[in-house]
C-alpha cells in the first residue's frame, strides 16, 4: 500500500458544495491552490459525493435517482455536471488538468456496488458473474440509497478490482470511501476487500475512510487497510464539535505514523455551504481556527480545506500558509496531551510533541469562555533545562523561558511554540 511520509494535504468540495460540485468549482479551486498553495505542501483536489448523479444541487440526496454508469455498472461523472466526461471519458481529463497544475486528483466513492445495477443485474467486468451476485441485499448505507454492500465473494472481489482499474486508468491518486470506517465489525470484510483492490490496481493511490467516529479498538486495523480514517462525524465550524475533538484527539494520538493518520476532519474556513448561499461563511472566530489548525497540525491529521479556496480573505490565507506551523504537520512525532485542567478560572489544555528534525512543540489551548493568563513550569513538560529559548509559531514571537511561560491566551485560542 502507498503510505504517504506526510499526512494528506489538500481541498475537498463538500463543505462548500455538498453533491452538488460542477467542473468548473473543482477547476477553480485546483488553480486557486496551484498558484497559491502548492508551494506550501498542498496537493490533493479531492471532488467528493454523488459526481454521477446529474440531479444533485445541494447537501442532500435524491434516493433513487438515475446515476450515470458504464455497462458494468461502474458509476460515470454526470457530464452536465462534468463536461469533460462525456462520451465515456470520465475523470480522466479533470485528472489530467489536474495533473498538468502539479497536483494531484482524488473522488469519493460509497462502499458496495450501486443498487441501480443489481437492479438491471448488468455484468461484472472480468468475471461471468453479475451485479446481484455482488450484492448484500441487508447491506444499504442509513443515510444515502445508492448502494448495497458487496459480498466477500468472486463477484465482489471482481467489481471493486473493476472500479479501481478504472479509476487507476483516471489517474486518480485518493480515494475517500465512505459509509465504512464506522461500519466494523460487520464491514470488515468489505473494507479488507476494497484495500487489496486499491493495494493491486497498479497505482499508487491514498485511501480515506469515512465517516466517523472510528473504533478506537480497530485502530490496527484501520493502519493496515487505509492511510487515514475519520475519527469523528461531519466536522462542521461549531465551538462544540471542536471543544469535542480534543477528547477525540487525546485518544487517537499514538496511532499516527509512517502512512497512517487518525483524521479529525475537513478544516471549515472561508465560504462554504456555497450550494445554499454564495454568502456563507465559516463561523467560527479567528481565534477558533487558529485553535482548529493548532490541534490538527501538532496531532498530524489530514488537513483537507473544505471552503470555497477563490473567497478566501487575508487571515485564511495566512491560516493555511504559516510555515511554521506546517513545519510542524510535517514534522510533528508523538504528540500527546500534558494536562487539561483549570488555570486561574480558565480551562487549559496543553499539547506537546517531538520534532523529528531537533527541538519540540508545545501547544496550549484556551478552552474556557474568557481570555486568560495561562502559566506553568517547564517541569511540567519535563524539560530539565532552566531556561529555554521559544518561538511562537503564529505571530513569530521569540523569547526566553525562565523556568516556567506564561502567556496571555484568548478564549477558544491558542498558541503554540517551538521549543530548542
Amino acid at each position: 500500500m502507498y503510505r504517504p511520509q506526510i499526512a494528506p494535504m489538500g481541498w475537498n468540495s463538500w463543505d462548500c458544495y455538498g453533491a452538488a460540485v460542477t467542473e468548473k468549482e473543482v477547476r477553480q479551486n485546483a488553480e486557486f491552490m496551484a498558484e497559491n498553495l502548492k508551494k506550501y505542501g498542498w496537493e490533493y483536489v479531492v471532488v467528493d459525493i454523488q459526481w454521477y448523479e446529474p440531479g444533485a444541487d445541494s447537501h442532500e440526496y435524491r434516493p433513487f435517482a438515475d446515476l450515470c454508469m458504464d455497462e458494468y455498472g461502474r458509476l460515470l461523472p454526470a457530464p452536465n455536471r462534468f463536461p469533460s466526461a462525456a462520451d465515456g471519458r470520465g475523470f480522466a481529463p479533470l485528472a489530467e488538468y489536474v495533473h498538468s497544475l502539479g497536483l494531484k486528483f482524488g473522488i469519493h466513492i460509497m462502499r458496495g456496488i450501486p443498487r441501480q445495477a443489481v437492479h438491471r443485474n448488468m455484468p461484472v467486468l472480468g468475471t461471468d458473474q453479475t451485479a446481484r451476485d455482488a450484492a448484500r441485499f441487508n447491506s444499504i448505507c442509513a443515510w444515502n440509497p445508492d448502494m448495497y454492500g458487496a459480498k466477500a465473494n468472486e463477484a465482489g472481489r471482481a467489481y471493486y478490482a473493476s472500479i479501481l482499474q478504472l479509476y487507476a486508468q483516471w489517474g486518480v491518486d485518493f480515494i475517500k470511501c465512505d459509509d465504512i470506517c464506522r461500519e466494523l465489525p460487520h464491514e470488515e470484510e468489505e473494507l479488507i476487500m476494497l484495500s487489496e483492490a486499491v493495494k493491486n490496481c497498479g497505482r499508487d493511490i491514498v485511501l480515506s475512510l469515512s465517516p466517523g467516529p472510528a473504533l478506537l479498538e480497530k485502530a490496527e486495523l484501520y493502519k493496515q487497510t487505509a492511510n487515514m480514517w475519520r475519527i469523528t462525524d461531519d466536522f462542521w465550524d461549531d465551538w462544540k464539535l471542536l471543544y469535542a475533538m480534543f477528547e477525540r484527539a487525546e485518544k487517537w494520538s499514538i496511532h499516527a505514523g509512517a502512512g497512517h493518520y487518525p483524521d479529525a476532519d475537513m478544516l471549515p474556513i472561508g465560504p462554504i455551504k456555497q450550494d445554499y448561499d454564495r454568502n456563507n461563511r465559516t463561523a467560527f472566530t479567528e481565534d477558533e481556527q487558529i485553535t482548529m489548525m493548532t490541534l490538527w497540525c501538532i496531532m498530524r491529521s489530514p488537513l483537507m480545506i473544505g471552503g470555497e479556496m477563490t473567497g478566501f480573505d487575508e487571515f485564511t490565507r495566512k491560516l493555511i500558509t504559516n510555515g511554521a506551523v506546517l513545519r510542524m504537520h510535517a514534522n510533528s512525532r508523538n504528540a500527546r496531551q500534558v494536562f487539561r485542567r483549570e488555570i486561574d478560572g480558565t480551562e487549559t489544555i496543553v499539547w506537546t510533541a517531538a520534532d523529528c528534525e531537533g527541538g519540540s512543540y508545545v501547544a496550549v489551548f484556551n478552552a474556557g469562555e474568557k481570555d486568560g493568563q495561562i502559566g506553568f513550569s517547564l517541569e511540567e513538560l519535563e524539560i530539565s533545562a532552566s531556561d529555554v529559548s521559544a518561538t511562537e509559531l503564529w505571530s513569530g514571537q521569540k523569547g526566553v523561558w525562565k523556568g516556567s511561560l506564561s502567556s496571555e491566551i484568548p478564549a477558544h485560542g491558542a498558541k503554540v511554540f517551538y521549543v530548542e
